[in-house]
């Protein structure tokens, strides 16, 4: 399909920035409503021109991520919640079902993401990373840097359905992860350790372009999450 003459138009730079805000808002990093830094200051930031950010400020307009106001700058909008349909949160089982669909959704993205990742992907994750590591000495668990690393995984494979499925079930994957974090923290400093190093191997994967070695240990991070807190004793599922 041939590309419209917006689309040819719009610099490369400017779709960098565009892909970076795009993660930034869909995985929370901006509130509803939140006014966005000033263009000075995106400019600044990522190193481009006002032009080349407007440019990219101008899609997250058309998308209806953004809106402007005149003289005040730009916000973030109210998005959908679970444009894919998702259902609440509601039982165990529930909890249980979004591990499973996890183990099929993201295995595949961080393989994708090995043999796709750019430099800023890779910084995106490893930003996530810090957070995690300046919980883990505080003996803390956070769920939003867990979320975003995961996130930042899944933009990794280039494929805007991975990133919006996660973002649909950002809530979904948020019970677990708390869950998980409380199991965490009752396991005492080890236990977060653990998680940390799993996290920073999934990175190191990536990182290093293995696709296949990406899979397997983000397969065993998700199903070691969901054994941690199951207990090893999954519900039964059958109908």
């Amino acid at each position: 399909m041939s590309e419209t003459a917006g689309q040819r138009a719009r610099p490369p730079l400017a779709e960098k920035v565009y892909r970076a805000m795009h993660t930034r808002i869909t995985r929370g990093d901006y509130g509803v409503n939140e006014k966005l830094p000033a263009e000075k200051e995106l400019a600044q930031h990522f190193g481009v021109s006002r032009p080349v950010l407007r440019a990219a400020l101008e899609r997250l307009r058309e998308e209806g991520l953004v809106y402007a106001r005149q003289g005040a700058g730009n916000f973030v909008r109210l998005q959908k919640a679970n444009p894919l349909g998702f259902a609440r949160v509601e039982t165990i089982a529930d909890i249980q079902r979004c591990y499973e669909f996890r183990l099929t959704v993201e295995v595949e993205a961080a393989g994708l993401a090995a043999e796709r990742r750019n430099e800023e992907i890779l910084g995106e994750m490893r930003a996530s990373l810090d957070m995690l590591a300046d919980a883990t000495g505080s003996k803390m668990h956070r769920e939003d840097a867990d979320f975003a690393f995961h996130v930042a995984v899944a933009s990794g494979a280039n494929n805007s359905y991975y990133v919006e499925t996660l973002r649909a079930l950002r809530e979904h994957i948020y019970v677990g992860m708390k869950l998980h974090g409380e199991s965490l923290m009752s396991d005492g400093p080890l236990a977060l350790e653990a998680v940390l190093e799993e996290h920073r191997a999934i990175h190191d994967a990536i990182a290093g372009g293995q696709a296949g070695q990406a899979r397997e240990v983000m397969r065993a991070h998700i199903r070691h999450s969901q054994g941690r807190l199951f207990g090893g004793s999954l519900l039964d599922l059958s109908l």
